[in-house]
C-alpha cells in the first residue's frame, strides 16, 4: 500500500480526533470549519470532502471515540474473563482501567456529545448507537460474572458509569475514588436477586 492510498484516511482520522480535542477543550461551539481544519492540519477543502455538514463532523467523532474506548475496555474486559475473577476483582480492576484511559478532552467531549443530543437530532443518532454499544458490553460483562438478568441491569451500569465520570471531571478526582465500591455494591445486589420470571437466566 503507497502513501497516497493512507493519505486520505489519516486526514479524516486527525480530523475526527482534533474534533473531540476541541469540544473537551472549548465546547461544541468552538468546531468551526477554520478551527478543526487547523487543529487538524488539513486544508478546509479537506475537512469538508470528509464531512460535508458540522452534523456529519459530529457524529462521525461521537462514533470514533465510542468505538475505539470500547475496544479498548473490551480487550481489557477479555483479560479479566480469561484470569477468572469474581465481581470483587472485577470491580477493583474497573476502577484500575478507569484511572488508565478515563481522562482528557475526548473523555469530556464524549459527555458533551451525548447532553448535545438532547438538542440535536443529527447527533441523538450517533447518541442512541453509542449507548447501544455501551448496553450491549454492560450485558457482556454481567453475563460473563454471572449476574442474573444481565441484559435488563446493563442500562443501570452504563447510568451509574455515566454519572460517575461526571462527577470525576467535574471534581478533578483522577484516582477514580468510590467507583469500585459503587459497582461491588451494584453487582452484589444483582447477584442477590433472582432472575425475573419468563426472562431468560444466563448460561
Amino acid at each position: 500500500m503507497n502513501a497516497a492510498t493512507t493519505r486520505p484516511e489519516a486526514a479524516r482520522d486527525r480530523i475526527l480526533r482534533a474534533t473531540m480535542r476541541l469540544i473537551g477543550e472549548s465546547g461544541v461551539g468552538a468546531v468551526t470549519n477554520r478551527a478543526v481544519a487547523k487543529a487538524a492540519g488539513v486544508s478546509l477543502g479537506s475537512l469538508t470532502y470528509h464531512f460535508p455538514s458540522q452534523a456529519d463532523l459530529l457524529r462521525e467523532s461521537l462514533h470514533r471515540f465510542v468505538d475505539d474506548e470500547i475496544g479498548r475496555i473490551t480487550a481489557r474486559l477479555e483479560q479479566l474473563r480469561e484470569a477468572g475473577i469474581d465481581p470483587d476483582q472485577a470491580a477493583d480492576e474497573v476502577e484500575k482501567a478507569i484511572v488508565g484511559f478515563s481522562y482528557g478532552p475526548e473523555e469530556i467531549a464524549n459527555l458533551e456529545l451525548h447532553l448535545q443530543a438532547a438538542r440535536d437530532p443529527e447527533v441523538r443518532k450517533a447518541a442512541e448507537r453509542s449507548i447501544k454499544a455501551y448496553d450491549q458490553l454492560a450485558t457482556a460483562v454481567l453475563t460473563a460474572l454471572g449476574i442474573p438478568d444481565a441484559e435488563r441491569h446493563a442500562p443501570t451500569v452504563v447510568a451509574l458509569f455515566y454519572g460517575l465520570a461526571i462527577r470525576r471531571l467535574s471534581t478533578g478526582d483522577t484516582t477514580a475514588s468510590g467507583t469500585a465500591d459503587a459497582l461491588r455494591l451494584f453487582l452484589h445486589g444483582a447477584l442477590a436477586q433472582p432472575a425475573r420470571q419468563g426472562d431468560s437466566a444466563p448460561n
